[in-house]
């Protein structure tokens, strides 16, 4: 049950308790009329009622100070806390925080009954940290999912999801000569950026398999070098449509990064990845694909 523990002792001229219940505490405080809290003698000799019925003066019971003490007293989950701000600068969030740790679990001392806890945006980004961990496998998932209804087939599917790193790699080019560490914000634009390549690859495939067709239907592929005129026929009118494409979106996402207002922080961290991806995917979709195509269909025209 409830203990009451009853203080010696008056803190700001009151008489002070507490109530114990398991690890939780609740402080008692009883409030006296203003004119008897200013003055200690007066509280002192207020009169307090006995079991016996008898009345004492209060001043016999207890000793009546003014005490300095805190203005605010924090806890959580019933335990007293004290927060120390941290505010990093230069370098990404959860490196710094590794380190941090290494070295307090070397240099400090934890006295019993105290534990270290890291919050902010540091729990922030643990909590989007497992997330991703699902969340990026299943949109892999999802893409590869779309591709094999679109073409049902697995040899288109794969050229797409294998060219996907190529598109990956101009986003990280960028972050490095930007400076950006890896964070929430990077990891959705990498996202992004993985949608768009797989996209436009599509559309690769769908005029590279045009081209094969429209000559295969035509009686013009006989050997490797017809072969490899239909995959630069369909490649060569593919670069006007990307052209067009990689200008709409980086004319969309360049002046991001020179922004300046609100949010502009986390804005330029999810574009970033994305403009210098685009790059990349440019020459991914017109020179890596119709290669890997052009390998694929002349692997598969040697086995049927």
């Amino acid at each position: 049950g409830e203990v009451l523990e009853a203080a010696s002792t008056a803190v700001g001229g009151m008489p002070a308790g507490e109530v114990i219940s398991g690890r939780e505490r609740y402080g008692i405080l009883v409030r006296y009329p203003r004119a008897l809290r200013d003055d200690p003698v007066a509280i002192g000799n207020t009169l307090i009622a006995t079991p016996s019925g008898a009345q004492v003066a209060l001043s016999q019971l207890a000793r009546i100070a003014f005490q300095p003490g805190p203005s605010l007293i924090k806890s959580e989950g019933g335990y007293l806390n004290n927060v120390v701000y941290v505010d990093v600068r230069g370098r990404d969030l959860g490196g710094y925080v590794h380190d941090a740790k290494a070295a307090l679990a070397e240099r400090l001392a934890m006295p019993a009954g105290y534990r270290l806890e890291w919050s902010g945006q540091f729990e922030g980004l643990e909590r989007a940290s497992k997330r991703l961990r699902l969340v990026v496998p299943l949109t892999l998932v999802i893409i590869f999912l779309l591709l094999y209804f679109n073409f049902r087939g697995i040899g288109e599917c794969f050229i797409v999801m294998l060219a996907l790193p190529f598109s990956l790699v101009g986003g990280v080019w960028l972050m490095w000569a930007l400076d950006y560490h890896l964070s929430v914000a990077v990891a959705i634009g990498f996202i992004a950026l993985a949608g768009v390549a797989a996209e436009t690859g599509v559309v690769m495939l769908l005029y590279l398999d045009q081209a094969y067709e429209d000559r295969l239907a035509a009686g013009r592929l006989s050997g490797r070098a017809d072969l490899g005129e239909a995959v630069e026929y369909g490649a060569v009118e593919r670069v006007r449509p990307k052209l067009m494409t990689v200008t709409a979106i980086m004319a969309g996402l360049v002046p991001i990064l020179w922004s300046q207002g609100a949010s502009a922080d986390v804005m330029k961290r999810i574009a970033a990845p994305m403009v210098g991806g685009m790059v990349s995917s440019t020459v991914l979709t017109l020179v890596v694909i119709p290669a890997i195509y052009s390998l694929w269909k002349e692997k598969v025209g040697r086995g049927s």
